[in-house]
Order: structure tokens, then C-alpha cells, then sequence
């Protein structure tokens, strides 16, 4: 069974890139030296693994890519922490809630 990775990655400026892969450890290596000059990683490296997921469905994994390309930096922050708490705190609606939630 074919497996799909999506994963976060800090860079060096400490900007997070989000992908999707099926050999995580090859596209690290390729984010790391600079396979692709106009990748968002190129000028960023050295990067780092911060957090991944595997699926079996590649149309999943690419909706779960999709979706965490749309959160806010502190909302990646809380998963990669597995913050829960926070991560629930940070998806309620800001018409709802206000934007001056604690960061």
C-alpha cells in the first residue's frame, strides 16, 4: 500500500513550508540541498522536520495539505506541539471570538 506524507518544515528564517510526498526522508534531503532553485525552501535552508502525517489516500492527504496551507502561524505552532488546547482555541471563528485572542 502506497503511502502519502504531509509534513510542516521550519526554515532558516523561520517561515514554515507545508507539502506532501511519498518518501519523506528523500524530499527532506532534497528540501536540505537545494534540488530546485525556485522552491520556497531554496534560499531558506537549512530546514528542519517539525511535524508530518501519513495517509493511504493521496486525495486526503492533499485536502489535509490544502488546509493546513490556510492556518495561521500560531495554529501550525499548536499542532506541531500537539497543543490541543490551543489549537481548538485558535480555530474558533474570529467574528465570533475577536481577534485579540492570546498568542
Amino acid at each position: 500500500m502506497k503511502q502519502y506524507y504531509v509534513y510542516i518544515v521550519k526554515c532558516n528564517d523561520e517561515s514554515f513550508y507545508i507539502g506532501i510526498t511519498n518518501n519523506l526522508e528523500r524530499r527532506i534531503y532534497e528540501h536540505n540541498i537545494g534540488l530546485k532553485e525556485d522552491c520556497y525552501t531554496f534560499k531558506r535552508r537549512p530546514i528542519t522536520l517539525k511535524w508530518f502525517e501519513v495517509f493511504t489516500e493521496p486525495n486526503q492527504a492533499i485536502a489535509i495539505e490544502k488546509q493546513l496551507k490556510g492556518w495561521s502561524r500560531r495554529k501550525k505552532i499548536a499542532l506541531i506541539e500537539e497543543n490541543w488546547d490551543k489549537l481548538i482555541e485558535y480555530s474558533k471563528n474570529y467574528t465570533q471570538f475577536g481577534k485579540n485572542i492570546e498568542k
